[in-house]
């Protein structure tokens, strides 16, 4: 369920990404900046696009290992991440993840689900208990329901990555090499991310289906439902 339509998430996005380039130091050339740049314009090409306004920046910050995209399609790409990505595929994974994101809406459903918590709480007047509610909720369907957009960005930014031309079989070894990097972090039930090896396994079984959207297959379906 979500509140918000399209054009909502492209108005929040383009509030918030303002925030972000001001508070940012941008790259403003170079070949980093260029690869980024080609990236995003081969992936929105293949993308099942509902009118967003598709945006990427480069910033420079070596120590942070990430990248992200707002509702809407605005997208920062952080210049930490980058020797984890190893090449232009690699970094591909880690784009067409944060587009799936973008695609799937999942920005704006998290949205809907806090404050659908908020009407739930007012309406039972919980009282000493809500702190305890709301620990309830975050294990049971907060955490679940990360781990679950995070996987469906998995899949269908794989399915980008191989519509646009590049190896999906790259996504594999990018999580492995940012197990790695980053370490096994939390167990995955207190964690909104799968674990790096249920992110594997996961991509090794959908390659199939991404090879079967490698220019040159049968023509694409939408990669969400």
């Amino acid at each position: 369920m979500n509140l918000f339509s399209p054009s909502d998430d492209v108005q929040m996005g383009r509030e918030a990404y303002e925030q972000v380039l001001a508070e940012g130091k941008v790259v403003k050339s170079g070949p980093d900046r260029a690869m980024v740049q080609r990236v995003m314009e081969r992936l929105v090409a293949v993308a099942d696009d509902s009118g967003y306004e598709w945006e990427v920046n480069l910033l420079e910050a070596p120590d942070t290992v990430n990248a992200f995209a707002l509702p809407g399609g605005k997208m920062a790409v952080y210049t930490g991440i980058l020797p984890v990505c190893a090449s232009e595929a690699g970094l591909a994974v880690v784009m067409g993840h944060e587009i799936g994101h973008v695609v799937a809406r999942h920005g704006t459903e998290r949205m809907t689900s806090s404050l659908g918590l908020e009407v739930v709480l007012a309406l039972l007047d919980v009282g000493d208990y809500e702190q305890l509610a709301r620990m309830g909720y975050s294990l049971l369907v907060e955490l679940p329901y990360g781990r679950e957009h995070e996987s469906e960005a998995d899949r269908i930014g794989l399915i980008y990555m191989a519509r646009a031309g590049y190896d999906p079989e790259e996504a594999v070894r990018f999580w492995e090499r940012m197990g790695q990097a980053t370490g096994d972090g939390p167990p995955e039930f207190l964690s909104t991310h799968p674990s790096h090896e249920t992110r594997v396994r996961n991509l090794r079984k959908w390659l199939p289906e991404a090879r079967a959207e490698a220019p040159g297959s049968a023509p694409s379906k939408p990669a969400t439902p």
